[in-house]
């Protein structure tokens, strides 16, 4: 146990260590929401998946109708592009929630340090099979490329960047970097998450149509992972130069967003994973 002593400094009023004790556990809800939905999906995935790639029955991924492009006969390249990137989809999607888990970090630093080093070669090649998929199938038009290509972009710089404070031995910057990764990197995950989170709001709560809403795709095909961004930003802000009301609204903000979250979740599992496995 380490026993810090600030000499000099008064301490904080208790309306700021209690605002800065309800940001941390909103913060560790959302954190703990999206564990579990995170580990549904790699369940999902390896179920789904795992079987006919291992077995080279690819045909079998186009069960899945909710894919746009899985399967094509022919594309032998794009085939094997789309079973690495979904198989390291697993992997990564596994092993970054279990980066951020400080008791790993604590009692585990060697194992953290390996998982380290693969989750960011995975963010690398994860990025360069999508982006390779994106440019040699699909639709054609800029918006159909633009969010996947922005997305890996953005993934592969904040991967450096998490790497290179590491490799710097600056571990705090390194920390923060690590969460941007993370955000950016369940940009496929946080989509489904969020389509189905809004659905269910729109239909539960407002009674809207239950046809599948194209307006708020165009926009959630990049808040997927720019939106995860801007909050984590806005969490920094707030920890790092927030009073108590500040914290106290962005503590708010990450119990609306578990909530969302656990919805997102819920409804993914039920009306994708669930039924598709069922169908295989």
């Amino acid at each position: 146990m380490t026993i810090e002593l600030d000499v000099g400094r008064a301490p904080a009023p208790m309306s700021q260590r209690a605002a800065s004790a309800l940001l941390r556990f909103s913060a560790a809800s959302w954190f703990l929401v999206s564990v579990l939905g995170q580990w549904a999906f790699v369940a999902f995935i390896l179920s789904f998946y795992g079987p006919p790639t291992a077995t080279g029955d690819f045909a079998a991924w186009d069960k899945n109708k909710f894919l746009t492009h899985g399967y094509i006969a022919g594309d032998t390249a794009g085939n094997l592009a789309f079973a690495a990137h979904v198989m390291l989809a697993a992997i990564i999607t596994f092993g970054g929630t279990l980066q951020l888990i400080p008791q790993i970090r604590a009692s585990a630093i060697g194992f953290h340090r390996w998982n380290g080093r693969l989750f960011i070669l995975t963010a690398f090649v994860i990025s360069l099979t999508g982006l390779f998929m994106n440019a040699t199938r699909g639709d054609t038009g800029l918006f159909a490329h633009a969010p996947i290509t922005l997305n890996a972009v953005l993934i592969m710089f904040c991967a450096a960047q998490t790497l290179g404070y590491v490799l710097a031995g600056d571990i705090d910057t390194h920390r923060r970097w690590a969460m941007r990764t993370f955000m950016v990197v369940n940009g496929v995950w946080f989509l489904r998450v969020g389509m189905m989170g809004w659905m269910m709001t729109k239909i539960g709560v407002f009674g809207g149509p239950k046809e599948f809403d194209a307006n708020f795709y165009a926009f959630w095909a990049y808040g997927s992972y720019l939106v995860p961004l801007v909050v984590l930003e806005l969490y920094f802000l707030a920890q790092d130069r927030g009073g108590a009301l500040a914290k106290t609204a962005m503590a708010l903000m990450l119990f609306i967003a578990a909530a969302m979250t656990a919805a997102g979740i819920v409804g993914a599992t039920l009306m994708i994973y669930w039924p598709l496995l069922m169908a295989a």
